[in-house]
């Protein structure tokens, strides 16, 4: 069979990204629910997780197991640092922390862009990608924390003064409406409608991406791989028709959930009360 694919996800990692989808959906929609509880579009997002309170109550449990999800994420982080080699091994081309040469990468591909540098040649990482993970991994913290604080407001108001709880949910409101805008705006665009990716970038559901495109927009990783002997290691067929069916079905589904979150929201935006 034709090794066309290049191994770039763990089935773990896989994973981690299907549960991110799914509670961060499901948060996104019973926030806004609530949120907007004074339109019939409000109204309609509640009805569907059981009403006004029941949605508070999915949201504050599955706020718990996004948590969850978080600390077990970093105890994945920990246990996959080469602690032999640190804190340089922090710093290889493999690691998610920025470099400088992202920023430089930055640049230089932004020049591309109006035609006055040649574009970068990206490692395993874009600069693109590591702005995506600390952006959600610095946002679960924020949210986490104030979400706890507005949960059990009586409890937390023995540790703080009541004013804090209304600071805590603003900071909780603004990070929410940030991440939802970043998701459904950029990072759907990057991932799947953009003309390099579409119809979809199955990386992340298949666990791998095309070979050709990786040459093409990873060209550094390719050929670092190959230098080392691993580039062979890692290639794979492409999946079963019906598992790419599967992974179409699902990651527009989620496009589509997340569109209509987002426009719904704007469109009704007039008629709510800061």
């Amino acid at each position: 069979m034709n090794r066309n694919r290049i191994r770039r996800f763990t089935p773990l990692q896989r994973l981690s990204h299907i549960f991110l989808i799914i509670t961060f959906l499901v948060q996104s929609a019973t926030g806004l629910g609530r949120m907007y509880m004074e339109t019939a579009w409000g109204q309609r997002l509640c009805w569907f997780f059981g009403g006004y309170e029941a949605s508070r109550e999915v949201h504050i449990w599955v706020g718990i197991i996004m948590l969850c999800g978080f600390v077990l994420h970093v105890l994945y982080l920990l246990a996959k640092v080469e602690w032999k080699g640190f804190p340089q091994s922090l710093f290889g081309p493999d690691s998610m922390l920025p470099r400088p040469a992202d920023l430089k990468e930055f640049f230089q591909h932004v020049a591309w862009f109006f035609g006055a540098r040649k574009p970068p040649e990206f490692d395993r990482w874009g600069y693109w990608e590591k702005f995506d993970y600390w952006a959600v991994f610095w946002g679960m913290v924020i949210i986490g924390v104030t979400g706890l604080l507005l949960a059990w407001p009586i409890a937390a108001s023995r540790i703080m003064p009541g004013w804090g709880l209304n600071v805590a949910l603003w900071v909780h409101r603004i990070e929410a409406l940030l991440a939802m805008g970043h998701v459904f705006l950029i990072h759907f665009f990057i991932a799947h409608l953009r003309r390099h990716n579409f119809p979809m970038d199955r990386a992340m559901f298949e666990g791998s991406a095309d070979l050709d495109a990786a040459r093409h927009e990873r060209p550094a990783w390719i050929r670092r791989l190959r230098d080392s002997g691993r580039l062979e290691g890692m290639l794979v067929t492409d999946s079963m028709i019906g598992q790419r069916v599967l992974f179409y079905l699902f990651g527009y589904a989620a496009v589509a959930a997340g569109l209509f979150l987002l426009i719904g929201a704007l469109i009704n935006v007039p008629h709510i009360s800061w």
